[in-house]
Parts: C-alpha cells; sequence; structure tokens
C-alpha cells in the first residue's frame, strides 16, 4: 500500500512537472501576442471596469500583480498605488512587462515605485505580511495546486488587506489545456471559498461577468 501511494504521488508530480513545462514553453512562445489571447473570452474593458469598480472601496496601498504577464495590471493602476510589484515566473513576459512599462504613461514618481521580478507563484520570493493589495489575473488557472498558490498570497497579504482573483467560471472546455496550457478549467465559488477559508482569508466579494 506504502509502495502503490508513494507511486501515485511520483506520477501526480510528474504530472505536474509537465503541465508546468508546458505552460513555461507556451508563455514563451505566445509572450508577444498575449494581451489579444486573455481579451478572447470576456471583453477586457467589462473586466477591468469590475475590477476599478472594486477596488475604489480603499486606496491599494502596497500592491502586488503575481503573474503580471505583460503587465495591464501595473499600467491599470501602478499610479494609484504607494509601491506596485508586479511578478512572473517568465522571463519572456517580463522582458516584455519592462519594455512595455517604459512606454506607459506613468508620472515618472509611479515608474520609480514599480518593481518588475522574476518569481513563482508557489513559494514567493516576499517577506510575510508585505502588501495592502494582490491582483490574480487570469493566472490563477495555469497552477496546478491553485490552493498552495492563495496560501502564498495569504502569507504576503496584510493584515486588513485585499486579494482579487480575477478567472474563469468552472467550465468544460477541455481543449484549453492542450491548447492554451490551463491546468485548471476554471473554478466554482465554493471551491474558491474553501481555498480563501483554508488560508485565511474572509470571502467579501463575488462578481460572475
Amino acid at each position: 500500500e506504502n509502495r502503490r501511494a508513494l507511486r501515485d504521488i511520483e506520477k501526480l508530480e510528474e504530472v505536474r512537472a509537465t503541465r508546468a513545462k508546458m505552460a513555461a514553453d507556451y508563455f514563451a512562445k505566445h509572450a508577444g501576442e498575449w494581451d489579444s489571447l486573455r481579451s478572447l473570452h470576456v471583453a477586457e474593458s467589462e473586466v477591468e471596469s469590475a475590477i476599478a469598480s472594486i477596488l475604489s472601496a480603499a486606496p491599494l496601498g502596497r500592491a502586488l500583480d503575481i503573474g503580471t504577464g505583460t503587465g495591464r495590471m501595473i499600467e491599470l493602476f501602478a499610479e494609484q498605488a504607494d509601491s506596485f510589484t508586479a511578478l512572473d515566473n517568465n522571463s519572456e513576459m517580463l522582458r516584455l512587462a519592462r519594455a512595455k512599462l517604459a512606454s506607459m504613461n506613468l508620472s515618472a514618481s509611479a515608474a520609480a515605485r514599480t518593481e518588475i521580478m522574476l518569481g513563482d507563484f508557489n513559494n514567493l520570493p516576499l517577506g510575510e505580511a508585505q502588501f495592502d493589495t494582490i491582483f490574480f489575473h487570469q493566472v490563477l488557472h495555469y497552477a496546478p495546486n491553485p490552493e498552495r498558490a492563495i496560501a502564498e498570497a495569504s502569507r504576503v497579504l496584510a493584515s486588513g488587506g485585499r486579494l482579487l482573483i480575477v478567472d474563469f467560471a468552472a467550465h468544460d472546455r477541455e481543449e484549453l489545456r492542450t491548447v492554451h496550457a490551463h491546468a485548471r478549467l476554471g473554478f466554482s465559488d465554493a471551491m474558491i471559498e474553501r481555498a480563501f477559508h483554508q488560508a485565511g482569508i474572509l470571502m467579501a466579494h463575488q462578481t460572475a461577468l
């Protein structure tokens, strides 16, 4: 029984490693067209309007964008934040984000307060309770273990801070696994609530588009 359990764990780790490599290869290949790919599903203007409305209830403070991609959240919210850290585990995405930052219409002070860095959402290279606002913008479905990613975000979230997740509702479009390297086919409200509860986060708001 123990040997069988160990083999099952090894197979699971192999599957996760394969999916992580597939996602990394996908991002490296499609980084240049990431903004257009991301908007294939729901109009980005609708999503961004909903994000801005939710966040308007309180100051952003120290913001962290996990899986920043080409840096769209920087463009939208860095000006409003006391500081803005944008993190991604794909160097090609970060290269594009840095290039995009240089062309953004940010004030000099906002640009100076913005840091773009390499890092993995499973093991954030950041200290505890450092951020007041954390984004997972269309990135959690790439996580083989989203509960772990949420727990890591909780670790670096300051007391009274906010964690914003923008992602797909649960669906059955299997082609997104192979074509777009999705590890998860969306999330049910119940799954996110459980993950929040396990991480010690209170679910304060839910919106469907």
